[in-house]
């Protein structure tokens, strides 16, 4: 991904300036497109996008990832516009923020470290689809394909910007190649008199500044709750899988490392805050965020900068912004979708498990077929998950012996979970096996109450043909479980060790 990026360089504030205007204009379209299809006024966007991405940046937990008004949230939340209108939006949108604050307080953004690199993969080559799809149907006006001169004048626009994007940085890197080519691509087509779609055929941007508004839904009621708390859900969710895989992305193109719960509290706290002045709600923009450290954007001020550029064109610029062309945000769109896409993954087959290979296949289908990137992360996890049960159910074994006092001994190895039990009965051989029985869990972990009830199982089998079985090193945490076997079977404890659960330390 994205080649030209720079893993190690700086906090820069020239940089961080630059990039922040650069990531201001390619706010614009998205901001909008995202709001008209949520089925609110453009502005509903465009307020989302600066009070988001002004609070994130300021408290957030990955300095340089770009928050603001996006295509997941708004696909959640147009049918709860179309059946109780913009203010019920309102009031979702706070209760959103507040259910992420909450996941951010207790610490629950580290399960994000939990999605297998497979999935990550396929998150980001669904995005990268996505993001190109969205570009194509810039092609159309209405139902029409554009066709004839205007087709071709567009091409040619998008070939420049990319061009400028993907050479300048041969030549010079004082200015962002994207804020150059979005500049020098707009001045030229509007010097050469190019009839081509701007920003301003799809909607006007001008408005005044957000205004703080309480949402009127006839105040917290319980039916207001009913209403809009499913959504909310939905809406904190969404916004927190793709903010915190966002973070991992960021962290891994910049070589640093981000906070979770941090940013789990801060795109709460934003949500709860936009809420309260009109805005859709939204969190982390994958697009705009890889814009934002292509450009050099590393440090906090690229993304106040383009919160408040944002505003400033929305109050005074309007009209300017109104004139750039589509086909130059395309051309810089479709610069993203290349640096985003994992052209490597064409190159695991035969390399990588095949689980592996169909589950990051998954993720990537799911998210263009449905264009919700949390539901296809959560099948993803969910595909790995059992694929790893399955693989970890067969590698369980025991080496069997008999001691120097006579007795039987079983040393476990691998994990004793719910799909490896039937594997761990077929071990053991009570008819042929001496009085006294010891199974060794040295290498071994009981890892569920399903483990805890195979134990006992296997205790009266033995029982029942008058044999003791005796266990060896177990973890504290399964002799605390072990109560419903205390009565069958002997534990050593003796040599047993001593198991830490993990801290919080690092979230």
């Amino acid at each position: 991904m994205f080649s030209l990026i720079n893993k190690y360089a700086p906090i820069n504030a020239k940089n961080d300036f630059l990039s922040g205007l650069t990531v201001a204009l390619a706010l614009v379209p998205e901001a909008v497109a995202f709001a008209l299809l949520a089925g609110v006024d453009p502005l509903v966007g465009l307020y989302a996008a600066f009070t988001i991405g002004l609070v994130t940046s300021i408290i957030g937990g990955r300095p340089g990832m770009i928050s603001g008004a996006t295509g997941a949230i708004a696909v959640v939340i147009g049918t709860l516009v179309a059946q109780h209108g913009v203010e019920y939006l309102f009031a979702a949108v706070i209760m959103t923020g507040l259910i992420q604050i909450a996941f951010g307080v207790l610490k629950m953004g580290k399960f994000i470290r939990l999605v297998p690199h497979p999935v990550f993969l396929g998150f980001v080559n669904g995005l990268a689809m996505v993001i190109f799809i969205a570009q194509i149907k810039q092609f159309k006006i209405g139902d029409d394909w554009i066709t004839g001169t205007p087709l071709v004048i567009m091409l040619v626009i998008i070939a420049g910007t990319m061009a400028i994007i993907h050479f300048l940085p041969r030549f010079t890197k004082i200015v962002p190649s994207t804020l150059a080519a979005i500049i020098i691509g707009s001045v030229a087509a509007i010097w050469m008199g190019l009839d081509t779609r701007t920003v301003g055929d799809i909607a006007s941007i001008k408005g005044g500044l957000p205004i703080f508004h309480i949402p009127d839904v006839g105040g917290l009621s319980w039916e207001m709750i009913e209403i809009v708390f499913p959504y909310a859900i939905v809406m904190a969710l969404v916004g927190l899988i793709e903010s915190l895989l966002t973070l991992n992305l960021i962290d891994d193109l910049t070589g640093t490392v981000g906070q979770p719960n941090k940013e789990s509290i801060a795109q709460g706290v934003a949500n709860s805050v936009t809420g309260l002045f009109g805005g859709m709600g939204g969190c982390a923009m994958v697009g705009q965020s890889l814009i934002n450290i292509k450009s050099g954007g590393r440090g906090r001020l690229s993304g106040v900068v383009a919160a408040l550029v944002l505003l400033m064109f929305i109050l005074f610029l309007s009209e300017y912004i109104e004139m750039i062309p589509i086909a130059v945000l395309i051309g810089v769109m479709f610069m993203v979708v290349i640096g985003t896409f994992e052209w490597c993954t064409f190159r695991l087959f035969g390399k990588v498990p095949m689980p592996d290979v169909i589950t990051g296949m998954s993720v990537a289908i799911i998210t263009v077929l449905t264009d919700n990137l949390a539901l296809a992360v959560i099948v993803g996890v969910i595909m790995s998950a059992l694929t790893f049960a399955w693989e970890s159910s067969s590698k369980i074994h025991a080496d069997k012996s008999t001691n120097k006092d006579g007795a039987t001994s079983y040393k476990l190895n691998g994990s004793l979970f719910f799909g490896s039990i039937d594997s761990f009965h077929s071990l053991f051989t009570p008819a042929e096996d001496a009085n006294d029985v010891y199974i060794d869990f040295n290498n071994s972990k009981v890892m569920d109450h399903s483990a805890i009830q195979a134990i006992d199982k296997l205790a009266v089998r033995y029982k029942k043909i008058g044999k003791t079985l005796h266990l060896q090193h177990l973890s504290a945490e399964c002799r605390l479980l072990l109560k419903t076997a205390r009565n069958l079977v002997e534990v050593n404890i003796l040599e047993d060790p001593k198991y830490h659960v993990a801290d919080d330390k690092l979230a």
